[in-house]
């Protein structure tokens, strides 16, 4: 017998900020694939976001900075439109990279004041235009998120800076140990106000982070979302990322983390990005994350 999750809907956000067709833009249809389609069978289809244009901006030093604007208001749209269609029901969001929160997070604060957010990565996603060596806004997208960056990301139209208030933002699975000068120096970047819940500290005791974490939280009226970098992982437990990073939990240690979060009466919706079934030829990591997520929805 199949086995569904039931409350939930998945969108399809293959967003890929290095316009180079980067292998994160598959992960949608390499998931379902996979078995995440009986799992949530509740399919919106795919948001069609486009980010092909290679060029950094002049003054920001922002890649495709106008066309991850345009794509950030048709992610929020497409998000908009299958909500109005599920009424009471969470999204899967499954992309594509990080930066598809300049989308998520736009759409939740059309109707609501006031939003949270778990930020599961294996880095602070902290840098800026100048610091970063590519300009994607995968580099920076907590800081844009936060406030800190171009205004036509960090306040699209009628929405006001910040997106999420620093203060209502916890940083979880982050490396802190052993890191080069380049990562460390963007470790610093990240504002006192963010909570920060660091890897070594998951390794320890991933339940008890995760509960934490929906503690430190649980005042957001509006809600809370809860995104997951697959980064966040090991590379032993996941290789098949953009930006892998020693130093953190495996797939069992995640789901454990990553429970009480799910069961939080904030939680507002999931994301998952960064997975690259270009570099999972066989499917196994794909299968990998289905399993997780069937054990977790």
């Amino acid at each position: 017998m199949s086995v569904t999750a039931p409350g939930w809907y998945l969108v399809g956000a293959p967003w890929d900020c290095s316009a180079l067709g980067r292998g994160e833009r598959l992960a949608p249809a390499a998931l379902r694939a996979a078995g995440l389609s009986e799992l949530v069978p509740d399919d919106a289809g795919d948001v069609p976001v486009v980010i092909d244009d290679a060029r950094r901006d002049e003054a920001t030093g922002v890649l495709a900075l106008r066309q991850t604007a345009r794509a950030a208001r048709v992610l929020a749209d497409g998000l908009d439109d299958a909500a109005g269609r599920r009424p009471g029901r969470r999204p899967l969001v499954v992309g594509g990279d990080c930066s598809l929160l300049l989308g998520v997070l736009p759409w939740l604060r059309r109707s609501r004041d006031r939003v949270g957010l778990w930020f599961v990565d294996g880095h602070p996603d902290f840098l800026d235009g100048a610091a970063s060596p590519t300009g994607e806004t995968a580099d920076m997208d907590l800081a844009l998120l936060t406030g800190s960056g171009p205004e036509q990301l960090t306040a699209p139209a009628g929405v006001s800076a910040p997106l999420v208030a620093p203060g209502d933002v916890v940083l979880v699975g982050h490396r802190t140990r052993d890191l080069d000068p380049e990562a460390a120096a963007e470790v610093a970047r990240v504002p006192d106000t963010v909570r920060r819940i660091d890897a070594p500290a998951v390794l320890d005791a991933p339940r008890a982070c995760g509960e934490r974490a929906a503690a430190l939280l649980a005042g957001v009226d509006g809600g809370v979302w809860l995104h997951v970098d697959c980064d966040v992982l090991d590379p032993a437990a996941m290789p098949a990322v953009t930006y892998p990073e020693p130093g953190g939990p495996g797939l069992g240690q995640l789901g454990d983390l990553l429970a009480p979060l799910l069961a939080s009466p904030r939680l507002l919706g999931l994301s998952i990005a960064d997975f690259r079934p270009d570099l999972d030829p066989d499917g196994v990591h794909a299968a990998a994350l289905v399993a997780l997520l069937r054990r977790l929805l």
